[in-house]
């Protein structure tokens, strides 16, 4: 009989979100579990903690969640994510194959002091944009003013076109508030723009230049390629979509 999970989240003084997860992980319960840790790397924390102690498995088959999970924090946005407290039979299946992605650990504790040893904060710079015709022109500013403070001057075309478009969706189709977050990592600038729709994002064909010739109007497609790596998540009140730039100077490398 297949079972169900819950869930109930906390974050502590160092900015890492704990989840606690309660009950079986089978198939069924597994696409709550990877929805459930999406939105958590959607918020951006210093660390996902998952506390598996509470877990009992029935079908190894659903431990490809943490492997999807994994990847994708790889990607964006870059921050750790650690398997907490394991019974032995979980553990024992977490430590074959490729489910070894994700660190495995004895305890929160032991996770969160591990994660404290190893991971340096990143740089960040955010902001609160209204959904107003200038957000765009305003994000630009941002990542230029970011890219060069950080010594990576070669991504300031890139990274402040594609934040560009992003933010002129958000404008033009969430008409929500929108909160633009630039990371920089150690091998990656990675950029997020939240808002308040649920609404994925479509890649639609390119329709050339915006009516007003300013900001925007060349869509998903030019952010597709700009960044190494771009996508979506769901957030607890609407959408987050990222995409990731390599460090490496083209001009460098010659």
């Amino acid at each position: 009989m297949s079972g169900s999970l819950s869930f109930s989240a906390e974050d502590d003084d160092a900015g890492c979100r704990v989840l606690t997860a309660t009950g079986t992980l089978d198939r069924k319960s597994a696409p709550k579990l990877r929805l459930t840790l999406l939105k958590a790397l959607a918020e951006q924390p210093a660390a996902v903690l998952v506390d598996l102690a509470r877990v009992r498995l029935t079908d190894p088959l659903a431990l490809t969640v943490f492997t999807a999970v994994g990847r994708q924090a790889a990607m964006w946005p870059g921050i750790p994510v650690a398997l907490c407290a394991p019974a032995p039979v979980l553990a024992a299946a977490l430590s074959r194959g490729i489910h070894r992605r994700l660190p495995v650990h004895p305890s929160v504790v032991a996770a969160r002091a591990d994660i404290a040893r190893r991971h340096v904060p990143p740089q960040t710079v955010s902001d609160e944009l209204l959904p107003v015709a200038g957000a765009a022109r305003h994000a630009r500013d941002l990542v230029t003013d970011a890219c060069v403070r950080w010594e990576i001057p070669h991504l300031v075309f890139p990274a402040s076109l594609a934040v560009s478009e992003l933010v002129s969706n958000a404008v033009q189709h969430a008409r929500t508030m929108v909160t633009l977050r630039l990371s920089l990592r150690p091998r990656h600038l990675l950029v997020a723009v939240q808002d308040g729709s649920p609404d994925e994002p479509v890649i639609r064909p390119t329709p050339g230049p915006s009516a007003d010739g300013r900001d925007g109007g060349r869509g998903l497609p030019l952010v597709a390629a700009l960044a190494l790596h771009w996508g979506s998540l769901p957030t607890a009140g609407g959408k987050v979509v990222w995409a990731s730039f390599p460090l490496g100077d083209p001009a460098g490398d010659a």
